[in-house]
Order: C-alpha cells, then structure tokens, then sequence
C-alpha cells in the first residue's frame, strides 16, 4: 500500500468548504481521513508549509493535436504541461486529423491518454469531420468513453442540425460544448472589430459573431431541455445573455479563460501573433464584465483553451498566423493576479471555479479532497514570483503571451492518484 501525508500545508477544499492548516492523508492512491500510527511510520511525508493544498486543478478545454498534429503538440507532452501548471485533470476537443468523430479514433485517443501523466478526457464531434453537414453517430462516441461532444474550432452553424444535434445528446446525456461564432460575419477577420482594428489596419471581428450564436443555443436549450456549456466566452453581451438565460432558469453554463480575463485588444499594437486568437482579445469594458460575470456565478468556471503552434507557424503576418495560445503552464499565476489581487476574490472561490465547479459541468470525478476521492492534488506557493518562459516549458510550442514576464504565484508539487508526477520544476 503507498502512503503518502501531506503535512502543515493551508487546505482548500471548496466541495467540502475546507479552508484551514492540516494535514492530509493518501492511501492507494485514494485520500483517507486519517492514517494508523503505524501507516504514519511507513509513509513518505511531504512538508506543504506555506503553500495552498488543493484538488488538482480541472480544465475542461484543451487540445492535445494527437493524432495527426504531434508536430505541436502530444497527449504525452501536453499533459506534461497540465502537471506543471497544477492539472490533474483535462478534456481534449477534437479537433485533430482526423477529428474524432467515430470510436476508432476516440479510442486511438484513449490509448494514448494511458500513458499520459495527468488524467485526460476525449470529447467526440458534433458533426461528421466537423464540417456540420451532418451529424456524427453520438451513441458510439458516448460508448467509446467521450464525455461531452464538440465541433470546438468551429461553430454549428444550421440551427436545425444544432437543434437536431443538442436533441440526440440529451438521449445520451452528453453535454454539447460549443464554439460560439457565426462565421459569415468574421470571414477574414482577426481581432475584435472597433477603434483598434482599425488603427491597426486589420480585419475586424464584431462581438455581435459570438452573441448571436450564444443567443441561438440559449433558445435551444430552451426548447430542448439539452445542456448547452458555451466555452471561452469574451463578450459583454454574452455574458449578459448567459445571465438572463441562467435566472430564466435554462439549462446554460459557460466558461471564461484566462486570457479574456488578463488582457484586451490594445495588446495587438506590436502585432505580435501570440495575441491572437478565437474568441479574439476585446475590449475592457468586454474583459471587465467577464469577471464580474465569474463573481457571480454566470460564467462557471475557467477553461484554458491551450492550443498550442510551432514557432514557424505563429511568425507570419499577422493575417496568416493561426489563433491560438498555450496556457496550461500560466493558468493559475494569471487567475490568482487578476481576480485574486487585483478583483479581490476569494481564494477558495477561484479554486472552485478551476476544480469543483469544472469537474461537476461534466461530471467528473475530480476536484475535491473528500475521502474516497481519487487523490489529486496541486500544491502550490501563492506569493512566490518568478519568471515564466516558455522554451523551459512541457508544452512542445511556445506560443504564450506570457513568456518572458514574471509571474506571482507557483505550482510546487503535482500528485496524480496518489503519485507525484511534478514536483519543483522537474517531472517525476
């Protein structure tokens, strides 16, 4: 039996409102209330003074490329940079090449997550090769192990085959996760369209592309009764449409993601691709009202959306270069800076949004240090600041925003199961 006591560290433990200094105890890889006198001897023994116990961290929005993309990114590599950034847990979209849209590749996919060195999740399509011309067989998808399906990159853009799609879920009690953005009003944009875009000389993306969508599925679910999770939401608007939906009591959840909370379209002045992606950076008065939409409850909980490019990819013009970001690694030094100390939110409550409350929108079986939970956990110092730069990082690319700038706040140690698999920079 492998012991493991976790000694002085402050516990945070938002499912079962946990927030005090002590101890906790790991056997077989499952968290126990206590431990014998004698299974005290025997275990190893890791001194978390000064730093945050909490579960490991959720992140219901990542994409991992495997298969067909490995060039950016792997299972194996990006679940690396999941522990190193504090993840236990995470859920890949499926957007690869193939997409996952049948239970061969799901399957492919689950095979490789076995060697991974967080838990990871596959999501399936919506549509057959995400074209959204038709749909994909959801009930071999949800037999193969998919936990929610998406067509994320892309949007469903036919309102009957959404409603067609969202119907069928419900059947098989998978959540639709969905790219919110009408596309005939973003053809060849890339930043959000307004005073900015128009300084710069690029193409503009009106906010009125996601609210429109997110308006659509808030009306399906509606009608439906289906679970509609609306992922990296980046407009005031929406966020305010998800408000009404929610005390209309319609069955909507959506998430935010640290970018959209951190930073805006004034960023975009150097043309620097590692600013650029899908939602593009809004305005503050956008940015603003997705944190207060986290504060109360609208938007549930924080999703990464880490989509990582190689470095040949990302330097190109500015129109050229593919949208995205990693994030796994900055996730939490970034949410503790702008709705910790700058927001003044609650600790525990930003670790609920990045444990419980992600977990529970899929249902999970994460986020909680309860016993008899799978033993996760993200050790982590929330004063230390340090400089975070991304050719030192897990992930294969290096496409972040961040690198190069001092952070607040460190993951120390990342336990999986009862196993250490990061610890001090290092994986184990």
């Amino acid at each position: 039996m492998s012991l493991l006591w976790i000694k002085n560290g402050r516990v945070i433990d938002p499912a079962t409102k946990r927030d005090k200094t002590g101890d906790i105890f790991i056997a077989s890889g499952k968290f126990v209330k206590s431990l014998t006198a004698a299974q005290k001897k025997q275990a190893a023994k890791l001194d978390a003074r000064g730093l945050v116990v909490c579960p490991g961290l959720v992140d219901i929005h990542v994409h991992f490329r495997e298969p067909g993309q490995t060039h950016k990114e792997t299972i194996l590599t990006g679940s690396q940079a999941a522990a190193a950034g504090g993840f236990t847990t995470v859920v890949c979209m499926p957007n690869t090449s193939p997409p996952a849209d049948n239970a061969g590749t799901v399957e492919l996919i689950n095979n490789a997550a076995r060697h991974a060195a967080v838990h990871v999740y596959p999501t399936g399509c919506i549509t057959t090769g995400m074209k959204g011309e038709q749909l994909a067989p959801h009930g071999s998808l949800k037999k193969a192990g998919v936990v929610a399906i998406t067509d994320d990159g892309l949007c469903v853009e036919s309102n009957e085959l959404m409603r067609r799609a969202v119907e069928y879920a419900k059947m098989f009690d998978l959540t639709v996760l969905d790219h919110c953005q009408d596309e005939s009003l973003t053809k060849k944009a890339v930043m959000n369209e307004g005073t900015v875009s128009t300084r710069l000389g690029l193409q503009g993306w009106p906010h009125a592309a996601e609210d429109i969508i997110v308006a659509r599925n808030i009306i399906l679910s509606a009608y439906s009764g289906a679970h509609i999770h609306m992922q990296h939401i980046s407009s005031a608007m929406s966020v305010e449409l998800v408000r009404r939906a929610k005390k209309d009591g319609i069955n909507v959840t959506a998430e935010a993601t640290p970018h959209h909370i951190a930073l805006t379209e004034e960023a975009l002045g150097t043309y620097d691709t590692n600013f650029k992606m899908n939602p593009p950076l809004r305005t503050e008065k956008d940015r603003n009202a997705i944190v207060a939409g986290l504060r109360d409850g609208t938007l549930d909980c924080i999703g990464t959306d880490h989509a990582p490019h190689t470095p040949d990819e990302k330097d190109r013009e500015f129109d050229y270069a593919p949208n995205g970001i990693t994030g796994l690694e900055t996730a939490l030094p970034v949410c503790l800076d702008v709705l910790v100390r700058k927001n003044k939110f609650k600790l525990p409550y930003v670790i609920d949004l990045m444990t419980r409350r992600a977990a529970n929108l899929l249902k999970l079986p994460a986020g909680t240090l309860a016993p008899g939970a799978v033993a996760d956990v993200c050790l982590f110092d929330p004063d230390e600041i340090w400089l975070y730069d991304a050719r030192k990082g897990f992930s294969k690319s290096l496409n972040s925003p961040w690198t190069g700038q001092k952070l607040t706040g460190r993951v120390k140690t990342t336990i999986v199961s009862g196993k250490v698999v990061y610890a001090n920079g290092r994986l184990i």
